[in-house]
């Protein structure tokens, strides 16, 4: 199991599967919101939907490609966050597979104190190097605006 910190419990199964792993370490990458660290963890040629179809940060649901993409979508979504709080109830890895796909809980404080849940599951595909190559979060905007709490 990672070390568990207080921006990321994981509460699932967990072992040394290499789809399981990456998510692991993206996640560590967004709560520091190191995006030089975040980028290592995918593809050069990664496609990143978060969250799968149309949405404030994909207004077409094209997804967001490569390095570039990847890291305007990082400029958009994750750097005016003031935290991100990662609970990891479950992740389904099959053995011998390159994917995986975890069910939990991102809690996102913003600079005011305020702050929004979001339920989903993100599921991680990766390349024969561990990086990975398609990320999709799958959630709903209307729900997580709907969590929203004042400071």
């Amino acid at each position: 199991m990672p070390a568990m910190t207080e921006d990321i419990i994981w509460n699932a199964a967990d072992d040394d599967h290499p789809a399981r792993r990456a998510s692991q370490r993206s996640y560590a990458a967004v709560a520091k919101k190191d995006l030089a660290q975040w980028l290592t963890v995918y593809a050069e040629d990664a496609v990143l939907e978060d969250p799968v179809g149309p949405s404030m940060f994909d207004p077409e649901g094209k997804g967001h490609h490569g390095h570039a993409g990847i890291s305007a979508f990082f400029e958009k979504a994750i750097a005016p966050i003031e935290s991100f709080e990662f609970t990891i109830n479950d992740s389904f890895a099959n053995p011998g597979s390159n994917t995986c796909a975890n069910i939990g809980r991102i809690k996102t404080t913003f600079p005011d104190g305020s702050h929004t849940t979001t339920d989903l599951i993100m599921v991680y595909v990766v390349g024969e190097d561990g990086r990975v190559l398609s990320m999709k979060a799958f959630w709903e905007p209307e729900r997580t605006m709907a969590s929203f709490t004042p400071a």
